[in-house]
């Protein structure tokens, strides 16, 4: 109000803008899973913690990487008459599975590697030890109090005993996802590389049916992903951790090509016969005594090592997928026709048939989508569907984010309207904020519709929304129709031959 009272001149700024709604955030996954450590700088402890982070060296220091390694190499030596090297092979003794047991360092590396940007980690402990389905049901539940989170991604969620474990989780996220309303379930299909979950019939039994929801109001708040995913991420090993096997050769090639066979790392007490050793520095050690002078054996050792690559749950990449599209084209893009990088291949080789079986579930409509190789292409996300696959209002990944995100922003900007007059004036405000919001939208390409009016609707007010007796009570609803654009999943070319004429 104007104090009039003392002669001077009054400064007034007036307000020509309209309200306006801030766009939320689309892509902030929340990793869950076991860590080497967690705590901050000052040791406050972090387990259980939702933790935000923006970088893979923030997870370092945060929460550590992955223990090395134990793996065991056999190398074979071969050297010419007179001491030349000719060249040194490796290869594992025993090789060690191609998943690692601790999963989220990698996961988060995969993640940052696709485009991923800030998120959120919460440890549910220590690697090491037996995977609880509580861990993860409990760190679901408790990040529901942080708002800022828009997905869920649970890769270590893949290593519990049983595919009905996996399921509850992958349910509990769900459950979680619709609760909140302003959130997406990123699963995985558990074991799917070979020797596991690999065909059609395999993805039904252990996820699909192991998934008990049915009911399109959970399912289309999540997108599963199949299969594995054959990494450029190399294991981490230290030379203490890294065994040469007794079996290592030494082969000498005489002139006339003679080989002559010994141990590659004799023990101390019979020069014919080998041990075991560790990779140590530059020399190869074991049994308290060093065998110096294979520098080239341990370089070709660790040559060796550094293109031993995991295998990983799609999850996370796709989680930087989401992130990376988000960020270049807008939540209304399909996160699928995409690359995935750092990654060799999908571990289980992708046919149109298998990708039909799993895009389409006549039964239950829980969609699967592939990640398979193209020649020419690389590796790509192939299929943009959620869980809700029969559902045609909420069949696609894009569609179900974008409502999410309008969702919310809306309702963030529309708070600041609570105890305001229930009135004619009000609804008019409201009503263009939320109207230029969706004007914006459209412009992006989000909503159909060659002009505005085409692509969205939004009413408020007494006899379009409310009755007199709603504004007696204090309500005051506003309506909001939007014509959502959806992806070309299936591209039909018709051709026909014309007769030549005249």
């Amino acid at each position: 109000m104007r104090n009039l009272s003392t002669p001077g001149v009054t400064v007034e700024e007036i307000t020509t803008f309209p309200p306006s709604i801030a766009p939320v955030a689309t892509a902030i996954p929340a990793f869950i899973g076991y860590t080497e450590r967690a705590a901050e700088a000052d040791t406050t402890p972090l387990t259980g913690v939702s933790r935000r982070i923006t970088s893979l060296l923030e997870y370092e220091a945060l929460y550590g990487r992955s223990s090395p390694e134990a793996l065991s190499v056999i190398a074979r030596k071969r050297v010419g008459a007179n001491g030349a090297l000719i060249g040194v092979s490796v290869n594992f003794d025993t090789a060690p599975p191609p998943v690692p047991a601790s999963l989220m360092y990698f996961a988060l590396q995969h993640y940052f590697a696709n485009g991923g940007g800030p998120c959120y980690i919460h440890s549910i402990g220590a690697f090491g030890g037996a995977v609880s389905q509580g861990d993860f049901t409990g760190a679901i539940t408790a990040l529901e109090a942080v708002d800022e989170v828009t997905l869920l991604v649970f890769p270590d969620a893949t290593r519990v005993a049983q595919n009905s474990i996996h399921g509850n989780i992958v349910l509990a996220a769900l459950q979680s996802c619709a609760s909140t309303q302003d959130r997406f379930a990123i699963a995985d299909v558990r074991n799917a590389q070979p020797g596991g979950t690999v065909t059609a019939q395999d993805v039904a039994n252990n996820f699909r049916n192991a998934v008990g929801a049915s009911s399109v109001d959970l399912l289309k708040y999540g997108a599963a992903y199949f299969p594995y995913l054959r990494t450029s991420i190399p294991r981490i090993t230290d030379d203490a951790s890294v065994t040469v096997v007794a079996a290592s050769e030494l082969i000498t090639v005489a002139d006339d090509g003679t080989e002559t066979v010994t141990p590659l790392v004799p023990d101390s007490g019979d020069p014919t016969t080998g041990t075991d050793v560790t990779l140590d520095a530059d020399v190869l050690q074991g049994d308290g005594a060093s065998i110096p002078g294979e520098t080239a054996v341990v370089n070709a050792i660790r040559v060796f090592l550094s293109t031993a690559f995991v295998t990983l749950p799609p999850s996370a990449a796709v989680a930087g997928v989401y992130a990376r599209v988000d960020r270049t084209r807008g939540v209304h893009k399909a996160p699928a026709n995409v690359g995935v990088f750092n990654v060799i291949g999908p571990a289980v080789p992708i046919t149109d048939d298998l990708n039909g079986a799993l895009n389409a579930d006549p039964t239950a409509g829980k969609s699967v989508n592939v990640i398979r190789n193209f020649t020419g292409k690389g590796t790509l996300v192939w299929g943009a569907r959620t869980l809700a696959g029969n559902d045609q209002e909420n069949r696609y990944v894009p569609v179900r984010r974008f409502l999410n995100f309008a969702e919310e922003s809306i309702e963030k900007a529309i708070g600041a309207f609570v105890f305001e007059p229930n009135s004619a004036n009000t609804w008019v405000r409201v009503r263009t904020m939320i109207e230029n919001f969706l004007l914006n939208q459209w412009r992006a390409g989000a909503l159909v519709g060659a002009k505005p009016e085409q692509a969205f609707d939004v009413k408020v007010g007494l006899n379009q929304t409310m009755t007199a007796d709603d504004i007696l009570n204090g309500l005051m609803v506003v309506r909001i129709g939007v014509a959502i654009v959806r992806p070309a999943e299936f591209i039909v070319l018709e051709f026909q031959q014309l007769q030549q004429q005249g």
